[in-house]
């Protein structure tokens, strides 16, 4: 190759790519170049295997506003963004897809609304952090959504200072899952055994949301967390 073709080939591009609503994925790192990946189709199947999606990626969307990307050449060099199947867009609080420690001060805001005592994002990346005085105020829990093994379980944080109103859990727990059936009407384990109150909830543990359907027994945790074992448990706080 002449000079000058070596001078007109594209740099080579650094992107983040993290898993679609996943809060507690930390994120791969892809160095993008014509030489590795000559089209859209075989950086995808490369960001399958790399991310363990539990289903083959076939779009990518900006973490912020949800914007997809239609080819290589849309890729910005420094940027991040959300790997999908054909599931739609998971929007998560922005500051989750930004790992430890890169949390925009534009986002501070965010956090701040969504939690009076917001807890340390550090907590969403590590097994045991208890040295966060802000994830003292908090329990965690993991909800899948009834027979979706798309998406993967979304987070809900609930004060330990503040009494828990069954019905407005349910409220919360509808506007986060977004079933198909619509609301949600009870909370299952993964036995599919029923929550029938706040105080039978355990901090750490992985839940179902259900509408008025019945419970779906299909393999939750198993297909939607990462093996990783340091991502299995997240929340000893």
């Amino acid at each position: 190759m002449s000079p000058r073709g070596l001078a007109l080939a594209p740099p080579a591009k650094n992107v983040v790519v993290y898993r679609n609503g996943d809060p507690f994925f930390p994120g791969r790192k892809f160095v993008v170049n014509q030489r590795r990946f000559l089209t859209f189709e075989a950086f995808l199947n490369e960001v399958t295997g790399s991310i363990h999606a539990p289903l083959a990626v076939r779009n990518l969307y900006t973490p912020r506003h949800g914007r997809r990307v239609a080819e290589l050449g849309d890729l910005q060099d420094g940027c991040q963004y959300v790997a999908a199947g054909f599931e739609k867009f998971k929007r998560l609080e922005s500051w989750e897809y930004f790992p430890t420690g890169t949390i925009p001060s534009f986002y501070q805001s965010i956090v701040d609304s969504l939690f009076p005592t917001p807890p340390c994002p550090s907590t969403f990346h590590s097994s045991r952090n208890t040295g966060s005085s802000h994830a003292l105020g908090w329990f965690y829990y993991s909800v899948f959504r009834n027979g979706d093994l798309l998406s993967p379980p979304f987070l809900l944080p609930l004060s330990k200072s503040t009494p828990l109103q069954w019905d407005t859990l349910l409220a919360t727990l509808t506007e986060k899952a977004d079933l198909s059936s619509g609301a949600v009407n009870k909370l299952c384990r993964l036995d599919g055994t029923q929550v029938s109150g706040g105080e039978e909830l355990v901090n750490g543990d992985y839940y179902v949301a259900v509408g008025n359907e019945e419970y779906k027994r299909l393999p939750y945790f198993e297909l939607l967390v990462p093996r990783d074992p340091a991502y299995k448990t997240l929340w000893y706080v």
